[in-house]
């Protein structure tokens, strides 16, 4: 089955949440890193980091998700002004930003955060607390150069694995390789939970 690898950044570009040169150029070339190792890009369904992942994995032949705040088509396109040309699917959640960034980081396997602001921190959070595996793309700027501090602040272990790299396809391919472990280990412990219960049964 195929990995779902959500990138999550700014989802704006305008005067108070700029978005720099490397910032974008990092997130490009995510969104084709992730494409190549035939994995599926989720986001926001939104402008900015994540629009412009999505331009890169369909420039390398890629699946993209997006999870939209609205509640159908036409609201994603009228009230939010959000873009549909770089998706393959659209799920409508109905809920808002806050709701549907909970719908967007659940149904990842992985999470990659891109510089970033108040919605990206959203996000991450909501990974670190449900000890998922997330991937800081290393001097994008915004939040992802702030991890840190972040969770010394919050002060609570979740069992997230944090994977940091500056490089997008060493990131990439880091967090693929951490997936696939946690599934094996996963396995492994549904397997001694069964034996376990069927030797109780005897």
């Amino acid at each position: 089955m195929k990995l779902k690898i959500g990138v999550m950044g700014s989802g704006v570009d305008k005067k108070g949440a700029y978005i720099s040169k490397r910032a974008r150029e990092l997130a490009y070339e995510l969104g084709k890193e992730i494409a190549k190792h035939n994995c599926i890009l989720v986001n926001g369904a939104c402008r900015g980091i994540p629009y412009i992942a999505s331009k890169g994995a369909k420039d390398a032949d890629g699946m993209v998700i997006g999870v939209s705040p609205a509640q159908n088509y036409h609201e994603h396109i009228h009230t939010y002004k959000f873009p549909t040309d770089v998706y393959d699917i659209l799920f409508y959640t109905g809920f808002g930003f806050k709701g549907r960034n909970v719908v967007n980081v659940s149904n990842c396997d992985a999470i990659i955060v891109v510089s970033g602001h108040v919605g990206t921190l959203n996000e991450f959070t909501i990974a670190y607390d449900d000890g998922m595996i997330i991937g800081v793309m290393q001097g994008s700027g915004g939040i992802a150069d702030f991890v840190d501090d972040i969770i010394k602040i919050a002060s609570k272990k979740t069992g997230a694995t944090l994977i940091y790299d500056k490089e997008e396809h060493d990131l990439v391919r880091k967090i693929i390789h951490a997936v696939r472990k946690k599934e094996v280990k996963d396995k492994r412990s549904i397997r001694r939970e069964h034996e376990h219960k069927c030797y109780k049964c005897k």
